[in-house]
């Protein structure tokens, strides 16, 4: 089971562009439609809405994907 992380948390995960940091705003409990696709999540298996700290690009991931920054 992945790791459960929660609003203010400071994870960073890989994209096509390297490793990217940023900060969880929300925590996402149940499907919901983001930028025209329904992504599936739920209380075991959330998915994280990250605010990018060097762009004002938001992400959503599983936290499968995810790694606790210090």
């Amino acid at each position: 089971m992945a790791a459960k992380f929660k609003v203010g948390d400071h994870v960073s995960w890989n994209s096509e562009a390297g490793h990217v940091s940023g900060k969880i705003v929300k925590v996402h409990k149940k499907d919901f439609d983001w930028k025209g696709y329904t992504h599936h999540a739920s209380a075991d298996d959330p998915q994280y809405e990250i605010n990018s700290d060097k762009t004002d690009h938001v992400a959503v991931h599983k936290g499968s994907a995810l790694k606790k920054v210090r």
